[in-house]
């Protein structure tokens, strides 16, 4: 009987070294990866809260309770994304078709050879946009075969590094931009879409760089992205919609703090988690892929598609122009230390990719 409490102590131990440590404001890649597991770090604990209740005294409710405070800790992360929580961004009312945009934004997966099943889920869903992540020339390709007649307006950008994105909409582009934000490698795609109405909407495409050992050993680069949009996005108030996989989740600190900045909405809040990454593995999933509005939109629908061969699964989302309704919604907003820490994060991104440029040259 000495095995159990010594094994349970051992795992709430991790539990709550995993909790408290991405509380930590550092940019280490195994800090901020501690932020994602949020949902099987409370489970985790709630099955070690039970255990403990079988471990004689004077072991039980020490660790019981630290086990709770476990789970009350990644609760208060978690809650916003399931429905005991208010929901963010309002329903549409029926009608309005013309005013709506609907998109599926799916990351491919570049070795993955599954093209026929996500031509045959747009086709079947009939998006007014597609954007493809992880797409290279040989997606280009296949996607251009089945998408182009129909989804004539397109931006391609394909690559071999895991960041090539593809744009297919049948609703009109103009202004037109492939940017490469804080490094030269990691393109975004910027552009205004006419919708049926003719009111437009700018759509910003983003897959920032992960926090990973064999990408990026800390997550400036990700954060700095995020946030140069978010900025972007509150000196031009415009009706605007972020898309993308951010390699992040919704809970994080980076992306809370993107919507405090930008002034923008998560559909999912009050809605679900709708969690994209890893398609293959039910215990560890969390929300990667995402779709933020300004306060001028509705949500008619949002759906996570079936898996099609990648490691993420597609999202549908449709969307309202009705900005009649900004005024029912509670905009996150960011205070002037938020903004100036935004900003010096922008400027020490920026200065670190020059100097490694320098580096390399020299």
């Amino acid at each position: 009987m000495a095995i159990l409490p010594i094994a349970l102590a051992g795992a709430v131990a991790l539990l709550l070294f995993a909790t408290l440590v991405a509380k930590l404001p550092l940019r280490w890649w195994w800090i901020r990866a501690c932020e994602f597991p949020r949902l099987q770090l409370a489970a985790a604990a709630l099955v070690t809260a039970l255990l403990a209740l079988f471990v004689e005294p004077p072991w039980r409710w020490p660790l019981c309770l630290s086990s709770l405070l476990v789970v009350a800790l990644q609760a208060r992360f978690i809650l916003p994304w399931t429905r005991l929580w208010p929901i963010q961004m309002q329903d549409a009312e029926p009608g309005h078709e013309n005013r709506c945009i609907t998109l599926l934004i799916a990351n491919v997966l570049t070795p993955n050879r599954q093209a026929p099943q996500l031509l045959e889920m747009i086709h079947h869903n009939d998006p007014d946009v597609v954007l493809t992540l992880e797409s290279n020339e040989w997606w280009q390709t296949q996607l251009d075969a089945g998408l182009e007649e129909e989804w004539p307006h397109s931006v391609k950008v394909p690559l071999d590094n895991l960041y090539g994105m593809h744009l297919y909409s049948r609703l009109s582009l103009s202004n037109t931009e492939v940017k490469w934000l804080i490094q030269d490698d990691i393109p975004s795609i910027h552009t205004v879409v006419t919708l049926p109405c003719g009111d437009t909407l700018r759509l910003y495409a983003l897959h920032p760089r992960p926090p990973a050992p064999n990408e990026s050993e800390e997550t400036l680069w990700r954060d700095a992205e995020l946030l140069h949009v978010g900025e972007c996005i509150h000196q031009d108030p415009t009706p605007a919609i972020v898309a993308g996989d951010l390699n992040d989740v919704a809970w994080s600190r980076t992306t809370r703090l993107f919507c405090r900045i930008s002034g923008m909405l998560d559909p999912r809040q009050g809605r679900g988690m709708y969690s994209t990454f890893h398609a293959s593995y039910h215990l560890l999933r969390w929300p990667l892929d995402h779709v933020f509005t300004t306060e001028h939109f509705t949500l008619k629908t949002l759906k996570r598609l079936p898996h099609f061969g990648s490691d993420h699964f597609p999202i549908l989302v449709t969307l309202c122009f009705r900005p009649s309704r900004s005024d029912e919604h509670e905009t996150p907003e960011a205070d002037a230390d938020e903004h100036q820490w935004a900003r010096k994060t922008i400027r020490e991104a920026n200065q670190r990719e020059q100097q490694t440029k320098q580096d390399s040259i020299g």
